[in-house]
């Protein structure tokens, strides 16, 4: 599931609310140890072009 959550949130990073929206969603899907993967992955690809994502966190 994680992978894919990468496959889609890379898909959607054109739209900041699609993505904040996705992303939310993939977390809540995602076990402890995967979410935090994916907030790190987040955090270094994305957040330097959404600061508000870090609220998400």
């Amino acid at each position: 599931m994680l992978e894919y959550a990468y496959v889609i949130l890379q898909k959607l990073s054109f739209d900041k609310e699609l993505f904040t929206k996705e992303l939310k969603k993939c977390i809540s899907y995602l076990n402890t140890d995967e979410a935090k993967q994916l907030k790190d992955w987040v955090k270094i690809n994305y957040t330097h072009e959404y600061a508000e994502l870090r609220s998400c966190f």
